[in-house]
């Protein structure tokens, strides 16, 4: 077997031909860790800001993109005991996924459940961790309540979508396009507003009877924070992802106090492994009863070889995808 991999890394920050597949040692598991053969890695909007030169990793972790993996163990690192050789497991990583072997803590990787593909399972970790973490633990949604989703076509709007659905709450959503739209709709949620073509605001309050959600989740950031505040119903929660818009504006935030809000936010990949551990257990717990039941499985816009990790990336960069963007490794998925 040979000792080397094929890894992607992004030595200088650019636009998507920056991208270089290089050939790296292949990892050696530490303890409580697992190597893996990947199979397939999802490509997530953080990835697009380490290419960037946004978006660091972090002390420690891989120069290696990717954040999320699928694949096969096929050794174990002193005191690993959750998983064999042979399983199927698909892991959230701090970096290092977008590679032909990867390492994983075992504490922050789950079963693939029968008959989920690689390239489903591929898609999964980092956007169901983080729409877990967020919409569920910090912004608490329950069903019976309405969610608005800024960005309903991307990887944690198809999610959050999903989800929030299979666990009983109403769902709108933001888009871009009717087309867009349609395809949320496809997808699961109650109504979808054209941010283009109408008030985000305006829509949301007519869709609930002028009450507002109880929760929105926004990765968009900058000019929607207000409009969020504006939108959300009293005694609302607004959980903030990701500021695609920036995070610095002036704001008036009289409306916490008036409406009773709370605003919450929270990254997952710099997290301590024990904390992302708690987020696998309760993983393990609410969502993989339902995806081993086949329901709120990722929804894949699209599959890319290795080879052509600048073209998936190019896509990510156009926002034209609905879903996840995956690759799969030389032997498929």
């Amino acid at each position: 077997m040979s000792s080397i991999t094929r890894a992607v890394v992004a030595p200088v920050p650019g636009g998507p031909e920056a991208l270089r597949i290089v050939e790296r040692e292949r990892p050696v598991p530490g303890p409580g860790q697992a190597l893996v053969k990947v199979h397939a890695a999802g490509i997530n909007r953080p990835d697009v800001m380490q290419r960037q030169g946004h978006y660091p990793p972090p002390p420690g972790a891989s120069d290696v993109l990717g954040l999320e993996l699928a694949g096969v163990v096929e050794s174990l690192g002193p005191g690993a005991s959750r998983f064999k050789p042979g399983d199927r497991v698909m892991a959230l990583v701090a970096g290092g996924a977008y590679a032909e072997w990867a390492v994983i803590d075992e504490t922050v990787a789950l079963p693939v459940p029968e008959g989920m593909s690689f390239v489903e399972a591929g898609a999964f970790p980092e956007t169901y961790y983080t729409v877990w973490s967020n919409l569920f633990e910090r912004a608490r949604l329950k069903a019976g309540e309405t969610v608005l989703i800024h960005g309903g076509t991307s990887g944690i709007g198809t999610t959050a979508t999903l989800l929030a659905k299979a666990l009983g709450a109403r769902v709108l959503v933001t888009a871009g396009s009717a087309e867009k739209c349609a395809a949320s709709l496809a997808i699961g949620a109650d109504v979808a507003i054209d941010y283009r073509a109408e008030d985000f605001v305006a829509a949301a309050r007519a869709a609930t009877g002028g009450k507002g959600p109880d929760v929105i989740l926004d990765m968009v950031g900058g000019d929607y924070i207000p409009r969020n505040l504006d939108a959300v119903a009293v005694d609302g929660r607004i959980a903030q992802i990701a500021f695609q818009r920036g995070s610095k504006l002036s704001l008036d935030l009289l409306p916490l106090l008036t409406k009773r809000l709370t605003l919450t936010g929270s990254t997952l990949r710099a997290r301590p492994v024990a904390l992302k551990a708690a987020l696998t257990a309760a993983l393990a717990e609410h969502v993989l009863p339902l995806l081993a039941a086949g329901q709120a499985r990722p929804i894949v816009d699209s599959v890319f070889p290795l080879a052509r990790v600048a073209e998936a990336h190019a896509r990510m960069d156009a926002s034209a995808h609905v879903g996840k963007i995956v690759l799969v490794m030389q032997d498929g998925a």
